[in-house]
């Protein structure tokens, strides 16, 4: 017996779904996708966050005391002179960072995406993200072995008949360690935005008249603005927290936030509630940070 091709009979409807159980499949999906990673940013960074705040709270708590919050004098504490100028060390070590790789990598980021034959771009970005293959304590000791004295940068200098440079231990060799381990970031975050960029505009300024600078001020800067935010709030965000190059590179004269939290932890003071309060002060201005890297870091060049 012939079935009409328009409504087969013997084919089976589908049930339409009630509107409950369509509310309840549309909340299912995204539990089931989000939930491990919910869950582990639950168990790995709320609650211990809130047991650090919780600390914060307490005043000279040692490892064994019982936790009962009793105010804000660890938050007090934080704004000594002395806990202050700790502060505005890493702040600028940061903001000097951020400024160096911007001004060193901007170039690099703008020739690899302008003028770099295409078949060599993804070799010359491999070449900027390989020392991020070694670890960064290997990366400072080399540093050392290059600025301390009687290192390769000095016996260099000797050679060419130079005085030699005192820089380790000093804010420069910081800043230079800190320059170093960064900017492979900030090069391949211009990179992806200036590879965007709208070339036509480029000629455009060119065939109207102006100059190079000009251009670069009024079309290519405005068009990688995103690129450029994302990139510096990256390495301000990284080296605001960084240990290792301050503390091998800068000797005892360069106490930063990470080394202060270090010794309320793990140093001679033992004072938790204070590395706690300092902690959550940290993690308030990462936190800052983030959200104007979620603002105004979107990748999206600027009209």
């Amino acid at each position: 017996m012939a079935v009409s091709s328009k409504n087969p009979s013997n084919l089976p409807h589908p049930t339409p779904k009630t509107g409950l159980k369509q509310k309840a499949g549309d909340l299912l999906g995204p539990l089931v996708l989000l939930g491990p990673a919910g869950l582990w940013l639950l168990l790995l960074l709320v609650l211990p966050t809130l047991v650090i705040f919780e600390l914060s709270l307490v005043e000279n708590i040692r490892p064994g005391d019982v936790v009962i919050p009793d105010g804000i004098a660890n938050y007090l504490r934080v704004f000594d002179p002395i806990n202050l100028q700790v502060i505005g060390r890493s702040l600028f070590y940061a903001l000097g960072t951020t400024v160096f790789c911007l001004i060193l990598g901007f170039p690099v980021a703008y020739w690899i995406a302008i003028n770099a034959p295409s078949r060599w771009r993804n070799l010359l970005l491999l070449g900027f993200v390989l020392p991020l293959w070694t670890s960064s304590l290997l990366r400072t000791y080399a540093w050392i072995t290059i600025l301390r004295p009687t290192g390769v940068l000095n016996s260099f200098l000797g050679f060419l008949g130079l005085p030699a440079l005192e820089l380790l231990n000093r804010t420069p060799a910081v800043l230079i360690g800190m320059a170093y381990s960064y900017l492979p970031y900030i090069v391949t975050v211009l990179y992806a935005a200036l590879e965007k960029l709208d070339r036509r505009l480029l000629e455009a300024s060119a065939d109207l008249g102006a100059k190079p600078t000009e251009t670069f001020w009024k079309v290519t800067v405005p068009q990688s603005r995103a690129g450029i935010a994302a990139g510096s709030l990256l390495v301000f965000i990284s080296a605001l927290g960084d240990f290792v190059d301050p503390e091998l590179l800068g000797g005892a004269s360069s106490m930063t936030v990470s080394r202060l939290i270090y010794n309320q932890f793990l140093g001679a003071t033992q004072n938790w509630g204070f590395g706690s309060a300092l902690s959550m002060v940290l993690i308030m201005g990462v936190s800052i940070a983030i959200a104007l890297l979620l603002k105004y870091g979107d990748g999206r060049p600027s009209k």
